[in-house]
């Protein structure tokens, strides 16, 4: 048996929805609290399965993890134990790796398998290990396994080739504890940066520049606890924002920080969405005739690679020709595939889509293949005539807090079954 996530298309959506803590920050947060001496409590947690596999790394670690209340963590770190993290959970989620940092500044050595996660191409892992290098570690890769070990860390000049987010927030985990002061030249200007680079100035680390593309960190002796509340999911809100310009009546998205969303704003203006812009909310209103756009994802602020998959699922209703060009995980386009099942016009070349439309969408058997494929596939379930079965919603979970929950309570007909394999 397995789980389904079926939607019957077509109704129209009405009301308001609470977007929840981000969820690549949540990932890089929850690692970062270990550096600490004492208890970090941490707010606004996500409901999503990402959190449950790093609460399990952390007891490994002998790190005490509380859930207070559904959203509310308390980490505390005071009876760690730099153990092997050679379980197969770790495998499981991509964000394991930020234990690399975190263990690496606090013990001097870390010893843990390949991280896993979503396959979305190549997402190698060795400016982390450049990083980690010029800190003056050594890292060894056997038996699936990375050893890295310092005899100790000197803070460094660190340029990154790629302004990578995972490696930007792992060198800086690494570098709190270093003698000195290290720069990161080409840094990644990511929301999730700065959220983690505030729970680390909370903890008494001085880092400055977070958000810009040189990070300065000056090493500190010791890191104490902290309270901190994690910013909105700008994915999330963006997914939200594309299903109710699919779909809604009217609908008030709330919690977000529209400034983090202003590609995908600008984009759904051109389109021809009405939206009313708040200081912490976006209202849609019905929009007929849309228009195509073209989209080219470009690394924060430029367009998210994380909404061109649900975008394009509302692409497929807009008049004209539209076309995604992907700079940034350039096989981003298994959705064009489950889209095409259901009737969408969609050419897909090497880097790039061309999607024509309107198209009608008819309610189908189609898988998610990735976290945001699942996203554009309950976009294309809310719009397609007849009912959607979504199967691999384990993607799903991973990144999104009960979307179906929320997404009912607008007014969608969507529900889980267990299916037969």
């Amino acid at each position: 048996m397995h789980e389904v996530i079926k939607i019957e298309g077509g109704h129209l959506l009405e009301g308001e929805v609470t977007v929840s803590g981000a969820k690549n920050a949540t990932v890089a947060l929850i690692p970062a609290a270990v550096l600490a001496n004492g208890p970090v409590t941490i707010v606004g947690i996500p409901q999503i399965a990402d959190v449950d596999s790093l609460s399990a790394i952390m007891r490994m670690l002998n790190v005490e993890v509380t859930e207070v209340a559904q959203d509310h963590l308390i980490i505390d770190p005071s009876r760690m134990k730099n153990v092997d993290l050679d379980d197969e959970i770790v495998t499981k989620l991509r964000a394991s790796y930020y234990f690399m940092g975190a263990l690496l500044g606090k013990y001097g050595r870390v010893r843990m398998k390949m991280p896993g996660g979503c396959y979305l191409g190549p997402r190698p892992i060795d400016l982390h290990i450049k990083g980690f290098e010029a800190l003056g570690a050594k890292v060894v890769y056997e038996k699936g396994c990375y050893l890295i070990e310092a005899e100790k860390l000197t803070g460094a000049k660190i340029f990154l080739d790629i302004a990578s987010v995972g490696a930007t927030i792992n060198i800086m985990m690494a570098a709190v504890y270093a003698e000195g002061r290290t720069t990161i030249e080409n840094a990644a200007k990511e929301p999730e940066i700065i959220d983690v680079a505030t729970l680390l100035n909370k903890m008494g680390a001085h880092i400055r520049g977070a958000g810009t593309n040189v990070i300065t960190i000056d090493g500190v002796n010791s890191l104490n606890g902290c309270f901190h509340e994690i910013i909105p999911d700008r994915i999330e809100a963006g997914t939200f924002i594309i299903v109710a310009a699919a779909m809604a009546k009217h609908m008030v998205i709330k919690n977000i920080i529209p400034q983090h969303l202003d590609a995908l704003l600008s984009k759904l203006k051109e389109m021809g969405v009405k939206m009313k812009i708040g200081v912490d909310y976006v209202e849609v209103e019905r929009s007929e005739g849309l228009k195509s756009v073209d989209i080219t994802t470009r690394p924060y602020p430029g367009f998210a690679t994380d909404l061109q998959q649900p975008l394009t699922a509302l692409l497929t209703q807009a008049n004209g020709e539209s076309k995604v060009q992907e700079t940034i995980y350039i096989e981003r386009f298994k959705h064009c595939m489950e889209l095409i099942k259901m009737g969408a016009d969609i050419d897909v070349m090497s880097g790039y889509a061309i999607i024509k439309g309107p198209t009608r969408l008819d309610g189908s058997k189609v898988a998610a293949t990735d976290l945001r494929c699942g996203a554009a596939m309950v976009v294309a379930g809310l719009l397609a005539e007849g009912v959607t079965e979504i199967t691999n919603v384990y993607h799903i979970d991973r990144g999104y807090s009960e979307i179906d929950k929320k997404l009912s309570s607008l007014g969608a007909m969507i529900w889980r079954e267990q299916v037969e394999d």
